[in-house]
């Protein structure tokens, strides 16, 4: 018989099996077309439509991680449904626990409170959203909480251990490590959902009440719209992963990055602190036109760069449905291998900065000075560098998994990407 060693080598080194399986990312994002749909077809491009748009894409994972997937059975949940403690059992770790969740919900929103550009903008709509869903977290945490417990493997957590310190609770040494790794986690729950709760409506809105006849007539004006429609679909994932970060769905916070680095390299990305906005120190878009204006004139070099940037942009979706219900920046939530991870480390980075390369073209000014081009271009090689920096505090938190680092080596013998830039590589050295 024939005997393929490539084959063989292939069966004897599969991919790494992946935290969450794709029918999530898929249920998810037929729930929120199919709501996309409506909306454009009866012209509802408000607020409110775009907050149902998160129901409808939430929903329809949530039921297919517990019908389908029936993640609430697997182990790394830490439950055991099997044993429930007798309710009078858990009661006092439920009361510290809950004051411990509620001391650091106080603290989020006392920093809400603080800082205006809370106030201002689309921050502004996410605080109002979270305004009037504090009294309803709040009241369901007790039943919540109480529950839970009952079933949970170990109830002391982070939230129960700063509740222990508030409290001064005399049987209770201070962990002081579980208590840093809560407020980390919740820190970064804090800082995202705000901004990303803020974006919500901005780009539903703007793609419901695009104008189909302009559309059939402009490919220019059709690949935007397309390119907004992969930001929504982006942003609607995104914000879903923050909201429901529950041991039940499998969807919680493993842990936070503990490393300085990271956090500087992810939160100079966003506002308030982001530098890469327009006259921040690595604002790229001096004199620069966008790559409509540079390829007026060249119909079918026009289309064709179009399709690639929505193809990108999908590419930067797809890698954010393919976390299903637990899209997160910052944390550990379980280790995917499925989708565009299974051809890169990194999809999302990668296809993001390589949209604003070709979208910018930042070496090509409308001041006609040389010097414009090349610092635009250095300028814009230093963002793509924040985001390789990026990418490696992310694998060096990540890497403290082993399922990580399996998944890690697998990529560097079998990823498509890696070994795509490995070959470029050599023939750059030849």
């Amino acid at each position: 018989m024939y005997h393929d060693p490539a084959l063989a080598k292939a069966i004897a080194d599969p991919r790494p099996a992946s935290a969450v399986s794709s029918g999530v990312g898929v249920a998810g994002l037929a729930g929120l077309l199919a709501w996309i749909a409506v909306a454009v077809h009866y012209g509802m491009a408000g607020p409110l439509a775009a907050l149902t748009a998160l129901i409808a894409c939430a929903v329809p994972m949530v039921v297919w991680s517990l019908a389908v997937d029936k993640v609430h059975r697997r182990p790394s949940t830490g439950i055991d449904w099997a044993n429930p403690r007798p309710f009078r059992a858990t009661l006092d770790t439920s009361l510290t626990k809950l004051a411990g969740l509620w001391a650091t919900w106080a603290m989020i929103a006392a920093v809400y409170a603080t800082f205006r550009f809370y106030g201002d903008g689309t921050f502004g709509f996410a605080i109002a959203c979270l305004t009037y869903a504090a009294p309803v977290l709040v009241a369901l945490s007790v039943p919540w909480v109480i529950w839970m417990d009952r079933y949970l493997v170990e109830p002391r957590d982070g939230a129960w251990a700063l509740g222990a310190w508030l409290l001064d609770l005399k049987d209770a040494a201070p962990d002081r490590d579980a208590i840093h790794a809560h407020l980390r986690a919740w820190c970064v729950k804090g800082f995202f959902l705000a901004f990303m709760l803020g974006v919500v409506p901005g780009g539903f809105v703007e793609f419901v009440r695009a104008d189909p006849a302009a559309l059939a007539r402009d490919p220019v004006a059709l690949a935007k719209w397309l390119i907004t429609l992969m930001f929504v679909v982006d942003v609607m994932f995104a914000t879903v992963g923050y909201m429901l970060t529950f041991r039940v769905l499998d969807a919680h916070i493993r842990s936070a990055n503990p490393h300085v680095q990271g956090w500087v390299a992810a939160l100079i990305c966003y506002p308030p602190f982001v530098l890469m906005s327009a006259g921040g120190p690595l604002d790229y878009h001096a004199g620069t036109a966008d790559w409509v204006h540079w390829l007026q004139g060249y119909p079918l070099l026009l289309a064709g760069m179009g399709a690639l940037l929505v193809a990108l942009t999908a590419i930067y979706a797809w890698a954010t449905i393919a976390f299903g219900l637990r899209f997160s920046n910052l944390t550990h939530r379980g280790v995917l291998t499925h989708g565009p991870y299974a051809f890169s480390r990194h999809p999302a980075y990668l296809s993001k900065n390589l949209f604003w390369w070709l979208s910018t073209l930042p070496f090509l000014v409308t001041t006609g000075s040389i010097s414009d081009g090349v610092r635009n271009a250095v300028i814009l090689g230093i963002v793509s560098g924040v985001y390789w920096w990026r990418a490696k505090t992310e694998e060096r938190h990540l890497g403290e998994d082993p399922a990580y680092r399996a998944y890690s080596e697998w990529m560097a013998r079998r990823g498509l990407v890696p070994r795509l830039l490995a070959k470029l590589t050599g023939l750059c050295r030849t």
